[in-house]
């Protein structure tokens, strides 16, 4: 499904005046040029999560800069060539490939059309003016939110529950890992793969949270885009072997909205917006695909959502971890490796 949405608030006066000034001479690659960005998502933009957040970031985009949004969505996993020439041809002036699945077309196509593209979890397939990659992880977030659930579970075992393996939820996985051993060494962590590009997977997602609440773990912190809602589900509807409630952490997006029952903990929610504005702005400036983005704690583009289900002293000792990370008394590095992310689990378990 494709959307096309003209965005009302005006580019800022100086851009303005700088494409008036220009001539008609300029090259088309010139980002004063750029009237019109199109984001590619795999799934609705309706999963309070990768898609959802991705969409929405590039709305707040548009309307910042005054541009033309157009969004393509439910495109799915398989080949999506076509959608990226059409929207090439739609007069699209950068692309954003929001999904891992599409890291090897997008470069392709951005060759054949020249328009540029953003891809992510594919750093080494940058290239100047073309191609930039934007591989984000919430991995201080994570650490963050290992340590609050090492802090507040009852049965000593936590669980992770993964759609795949990419490199952002490895990451993150990994990041969670060390909160936990950093608040408590003797806590068991179980690790547990839907399958591979489960990200979907509702009915999976239940399952194996399930599994891993049967296990023991009395907070699970799961990343699966639309499968998390089984996750979430699964918590609902699940005792811990203690016969109380298990929490649920969430990432990406916020489903506060959709917890009735007190059952979501927390989330390490990302913030797109300012990564697809450096991406304007360095088209603008011409310095597109000569650098990675990223997520930051220090800008909350990745930060804990506060939920009512986290005591007051257990709040306040997220903003303590907090401040550790931004003094660089705590340095938190990502783990993109999914061997790496096994190994600690088995570590943290020993």
């Amino acid at each position: 499904m494709i959307k096309r949405n003209r965005c009302a608030i005006l580019i800022p006066a100086l851009a303005v005046l700088a494409m008036l000034g220009a001539g008609a001479d300029r090259a088309p690659a010139d980002a004063a040029d750029i009237e019109t960005i199109a984001i590619l998502a795999p799934e609705q933009a309706t999963d309070f999560g990768w898609n959802q957040q991705g969409v929405e970031a590039a709305r707040e985009v548009a309307e910042a800069y005054g541009l033309e949004l157009i969004v393509a969505e439910g495109l799915g996993y398989d080949d999506v060539r076509p959608t990226l020439r059409e929207l090439a041809a739609d007069g699209a002036d950068l692309m954003i490939a929001h999904a891992a699945g599409y890291n090897t077309a997008a470069p392709e196509i951005a060759e054949e059309t020249g328009v540029p593209v953003a891809i992510t979890d594919r750093p080494d397939l940058a290239q100047p003016g073309l191609v930039a990659d934007y591989t984000l992880s919430g991995h201080d977030g994570a650490y963050l939110a290992g340590r609050l659930a090492a802090r507040m579970t009852r049965t000593g075992t936590l669980g992770i529950v993964v759609s795949d393996e990419p490199p952002s939820w490895n990451s993150q996985s990994a990041a969670f890992a060390e909160g936990v051993r950093a608040e408590r060494s003797d806590i068991t962590l179980r690790y547990a793969v839907i399958g591979p590009a489960a990200y979907s997977d509702a009915a999976g997602g239940r399952r194996v949270t399930e599994s891993l609440i049967a296990a023991g773990a009395d907070i699970i912190f799961g990343q699966g885009d639309g499968s998390s809602f089984g996750m979430l589900e699964a918590v609902k509807t699940t005792k811990a072997v203690d016969g109380g409630k298990v929490y649920f952490i969430d990432v990406i997006g916020d489903k506060s909205s959709l917890d009735d029952t007190g059952h979501l903990l927390t989330s390490v929610v990302w913030n797109m917006t300012p990564v697809f504005s450096a991406m304007v702005e360095d088209l603008r400036q011409g310095t597109f695909g000569t650098k990675p983005y990223a997520l930051s704690l220090a800008d909350d583009s990745v930060h804990l959502l506060k939920t009512g289900q986290i005591p007051e002293e257990q709040w306040a000792a997220v903003l303590r971890d907090r401040e550790e990370i931004l003094s660089g008394a705590v340095t938190v590095e990502p783990k993109f490796d999914a061997r790496e992310v096994r190994a600690m689990m088995s570590a943290v378990a020993d």
